[in-house]
């Protein structure tokens, strides 16, 4: 493609075997889900969905870098940024993902447990963004640059090994999907929620002093935590005696509920089957043995029990 040199549009998304040498005029690149194995330096004028970093060697010399993305500035939509674990922590700060307010979709590939946490912190993108996933990352903790999305509607936390703690996820204001999916998670506390104590909370407080976390989650996922097996109900989270009087609600707005291979989950608590779902599946959680009561849910169209060790469940209102 060297003598293409006014090239302006290029969509390789699938092909295997392929390698970018000059993008003289090129502007536009499609090239998720194909072989290329690197860019190349000089890409400041382009628009792509796609941006590799090198992982050192020969090509090295001849690759972009993270630093290259800041002269990205046309990007716009999605980007998924690969292989980041070949890249320099050095070059991180320069990347400038904070700037890039057009872009709304983030996808993180590193390599299976990757642990670099340090360059994590320092890829944080503009609180414009809607929607983040992160793949392959082999960190213990997230950076607290997410608490800033603000704007953030949809999130994926995908073979994330090491993951053991969540952040305050339940004070994003706009999340409204969430998928948990092979991460190193073992309980769902008070923390996930962002809730500490009743009295000390402050997210999400409407006027008349309610508490909601999680004000717009409409669906949750959670799959193959292989870890997971204490999932706190409301009265561990504020206390027994403030149960009952709590203006603290939990996913007031949750539709969908899908939870998959999760083998040491032996309960769920009340508030995820909130009045409004309306789909609720759970396969391969042979511990699974108390379900709350499923008539208090008016809204249910499908219901699904695959595989799990519930024996009975009551209908009562």
């Amino acid at each position: 493609m060297c003598d293409l040199c006014n090239l302006q549009s290029l969509d390789v998304i699938g092909c295997s075997s392929l390698a970018i040498v000059k993008p003289i005029e090129l502007r536009h690149l499609h090239i998720h889900h194909s072989g290329v194995a690197f860019l190349p330096k000089g890409i400041k004028r382009l628009t792509c969905n796609c941006f590799i970093v090198c992982g050192g060697g020969e090509k090295e010399s001849k690759a972009a870098n993270l630093r290259e993305l800041k002269n990205l500035n046309h990007i716009e939509g999605n980007l998924v940024i690969e292989n980041l674990q070949g890249g320099d922590i050095a070059d991180a700060p320069e990347a400038q993902l904070k700037n890039k307010k057009r872009l709304l979709c983030l996808d993180l590939y590193f390599k299976h447990n990757h642990k670099d946490s340090n360059l994590i912190k320092v890829l944080q993108p503009s609180s414009d963004l809607e929607k983040l996933t992160i793949n392959w990352y082999g960190g213990i903790v997230l950076p607290n640059w997410i608490m800033a999305l603000t704007k953030l509607q949809d999130l994926k936390l995908i073979d994330c090994g090491n993951l053991e703690v969540l952040p305050l996820l339940g004070r994003l204001p706009n999340l409204e999907s969430l998928e948990l999916q092979s991460v190193g998670v073992r309980r769902f506390d008070a923390g996930f929620l962002g809730i500490e104590k009743v009295e000390n909370v402050n997210i999400n407080e409407g006027e008349d002093g309610r508490v909601i976390a999680f004000p717009k989650l409409k669906r949750l996922e959670i799959l193959y935590l292989d870890e997971v097996e204490e999932w706190d109900g409301i009265e561990r989270i504020v206390g027994e005696e403030d149960a009952a009087t709590t203006s603290t609600f939990i996913m007031p707005q949750l539709q969908q509920l899908i939870i998959k291979e999760c083998p040491l989950l032996r309960a769920l608590p009340d508030y995820v089957l909130a009045t409004s779902l309306q789909d609720l599946r759970l396969s391969d959680c042979g511990n699974l043995e108390v379900l709350p009561p499923l008539g208090r849910l008016p809204n249910l169209e499908s219901l699904e029990l695959f595989r799990v060790g519930v024996r009975s469940w009551m209908l009562d209102f």
